[in-house]
């Protein structure tokens, strides 16, 4: 009999990750080849074998559009199938508002309802469809698959979730969702494997990276997020300033004149660590600066990232596992130190050299809170949930 095989696509901003997974059997997944598809000035395929073999690096015409280089993306996933058979493809979807709480096949009638919450993510969810639709257009005999990053957090409860609105607006679906729900479900699973005992404790997730958030777990489950109605609260980020007041906003529509979609830009693209560095949105950049500017925004991150992570100890009434995941929760030493040098008060205590090793518990053993370092495997989730939503 044929192997079939699911191919699970996580796009971002200016690239989009994939992994092509075996089904073994009819629960086991088995990862073949992973790549990214980078979207930048000179477009670029990359992909590695599961052991982590170069298997491609291949430059694209840089005037192609968005939709032809995921058509070559496709035609290599085609060429490295053999005799396997791609029965699907499953999508990272960044939005899905109150409806879609589970995966779901993806019908021109989903894909224009999944579209219709664009206001709610207007950069992520365009981003979100573009590679859907290409492939529709590409192959529509192909079965896909959405996965949506805000389904982790239909657990959190109500009054959590609320804004203090006129209440009819919460009808309206203003409320807060949280986000990056695949890397967190991945991270949940990740900490049963583990030891089940973790599943139990008191848990802050620190999703850093790009964007960031924190995700508060009892028993594997979300009951807090720093993200809200949008991707833009919470935490400072690359190019998002986080949670802010109000009223600067109402100041700069209103006093300074700034028209709306300058100041969509400027809060997604312009804020976060590029805004107060002045230099870069990436962490990687300003810890090898040495201009003050890059050290100020490193301090900003640490210090939101601590004080948030507090507020989630509170919404769960103590911390007994901190852990970190993402490009800078995982790399960073420097940022896992300064962010736990903030929390030390919650009983939070590192281990100086298993940290700068990058180990994967990196807490003394004195500490009264477990401290983790997790790599994250969100396609990996996204293949999960497309196998079952196949199944069904």
């Amino acid at each position: 009999m044929m192997r079939q095989s699911i191919l699970a696509l996580n796009a971002g901003s200016s690239s989009i990750k994939f992994a092509l997974y075996d089904l073994a059997s009819p629960q086991v997944l088995q990862l073949v080849s992973r790549g990214t598809l980078d979207l930048g000035d000179v477009p670029t395929l990359r992909a590695t074998a599961a052991d982590g073999t170069a298997l491609c690096e291949r430059q694209l015409t840089a005037d192609k559009p968005r939709d032809t280089a995921i058509g070559e993306m496709l035609n290599w996933v085609r060429g490295e199938l053999g005799a396997r058979k791609l029965i699907c493809a499953g999508h990272r979807i960044v939005h899905g508002g109150s409806a879609f709480i589970e995966p779901v096949r993806l019908t021109p009638a989903i894909i224009e309802a999944i579209d219709r919450l664009t206001p709610l993510a207007p950069l992520h969810q365009p981003r979100s469809l573009a590679p859907v639709r290409a492939i529709a257009a590409l192959q529509p005999d192909l079965p896909q698959v959405g996965c949506f990053d805000t389904a982790f957090h239909r657990t959190i409860e109500p009054l959590v979730r609320r804004f203090a609105l006129p209440r009819e607006y919460e009808g309206e679906g203003l409320r807060r969702y949280g986000f990056h729900g695949l890397s967190y479900e991945y991270i949940a699973g990740r900490l049963g494997e583990i030891s089940p005992s973790l599943v139990a404790k008191r848990t802050i997730i620190a999703h850093l990276g790009n964007g960031a958030s924190l995700c508060a777990l009892r028993g594997g489950k979300s009951v807090d997020t720093t993200m809200g109605f949008s991707a833009l609260d919470g935490l400072v980020m690359g190019t998002r300033c986080g949670a802010i007041d109000p009223g600067v906003l109402l100041y700069l529509l209103l006093e300074r004149g700034v028209a709306a979609g300058e100041l969509q830009t400027m809060l997604y693209e312009r804020s976060g660590l590029l805004g107060v560095s002045g230099i870069s949105g990436d962490m990687r950049t300003l810890e090898a600066s040495d201009d003050p500017h890059a050290d100020e925004a490193m301090e900003l991150f640490a210090f939101r990232a601590a004080r948030e992570a507090a507020a989630l100890a509170n919404t769960m009434g103590g911390l007994e596992c901190l852990v970190f995941t993402a490009g800078i929760g995982e790399r960073s030493s420097s940022i896992r130190k300064a962010i736990c040098g903030k929390l030390t008060w919650l009983g939070v205590a590192l281990d100086q050299h298993a940290n700068d090793a990058h180990a994967e518990i990196i807490s003394r053993p004195d500490s009264k809170v477990e401290i983790r370092v997790v790599a994250t495997d969100e396609e990996k989730i996204v293949a999960r949930h497309s196998r079952v939503a196949m199944q069904a």
